[in-house]
């Protein structure tokens, strides 16, 4: 059957480009639609003014095909359209956009993508510093911990080229939210409390003019049951994980089983910053249980 099975991967087009463990559990190409992806906002009680102020302007996704004033249509890597993520044109602004699934069992899991970064075409330069940062980052929940594995290419801060993965382990602050004691909420994506990776300099391809887009591959891998970050690839470069650890804050009502994947992009700049996803492919590895 791995025989079968690998064959049948391959002869697949789609699926070819990608190495899934034995299980595929989502595998969403975006010209087929948003398949579930949507905006990540705040946690609201009663009213949406109880939002805590950073989740009010994230800024919902869309489907684009790359249409740019010079080049015309490039349409996505393999296809017509790529989810787009778009930041404000103001520095720090982040766009966030998200999938909610649960998860089957305690085991390995492997998220892969094909994604591509650009800060808006709105002067004739290369702007290869204008996006701050891209991320992904998972929000899981056991019977015991919530746990938040967050990974971000910082790729440049305050119009300084970095090119450097970073991780994040340390929580902000938890917030009650209304009266009722069962919604809490806290801005994970706050700028403080990075750390870099081990050795985790790479420096992406991003061409010569602002319009055009170079796709890359990211995989990153986890272990339900370790709670652990146990791979992170980009391209060729597979990075070590020495000490890099994920968020931990205790389980939290209303949650269990969570297990939801979000892809988000900074500008540094007072201009938009693009992150457009081909395809996103989520597998893992789980045995058969009799009913």
């Amino acid at each position: 059957m791995d025989d079968l099975q690998r064959a049948l991967l391959r002869a697949d087009p789609r699926l070819s480009r990608f190495d899934p463990l034995p299980r595929i559990i989502v595998h969403d190409d975006f010209d087929e639609g948003m398949h579930g992806w949507s905006e990540l906002i705040g946690n609201y009680e009663d009213t949406l003014d109880s939002m805590l102020p950073e989740y009010r302007d994230m800024r919902p996704a869309m489907l684009s095909s790359a249409t740019m004033w010079d080049t015309g249509t490039a349409g996505s890597m393999e296809g017509t359209y790529a989810l787009k993520l778009a930041t404000r044109p103001r520095a720090g602004h982040l766009s966030a956009n998200l999938k909610r699934v649960t998860w089957r069992a305690r085991g390995p899991v492997r998220l892969e993508a094909y994604l591509a970064f650009k800060p808006e075409a709105s002067e004739l330069r290369l702007s290869e510093t204008d996006v701050r940062a891209v991320g992904v980052l998972f929000d899981i929940q056991d019977e015991e911990y919530r746990w938040m594995p967050h990974l971000r290419y910082l790729n440049a801060l305050d119009g300084e080229q970095v090119g450097r993965w970073q991780f994040k382990r340390r929580r902000e602050a938890l917030r009650d939210i209304g009266g009722s004691g069962k919604t809490r909420s806290h801005f994970h994506l706050a700028p403080t409390g990075w750390e870099d990776v081990p050795g985790g300099r790479q420096i992406l391809c991003y061409n010569e003019i602002a319009t055009k887009l170079n796709w890359h591959y990211l995989r990153v891998d986890l272990d339900l049951g370790a709670r652990a970050i146990t791979h992170l690839q980009c391209n060729d470069r597979v990075h070590r994980l020495d000490g890099v650890a994920p968020m931990m804050i205790p389980a939290m009502a209303n949650l269990w089983c969570m297990f939801n994947v979000l892809f988000w992009v900074e500008t540094d700049t007072d201009k938009r910053a693009f992150l457009f996803l081909d395809s996103v492919l989520l597998s893992g590895d789980w045995e058969d249980r009799e009913a």
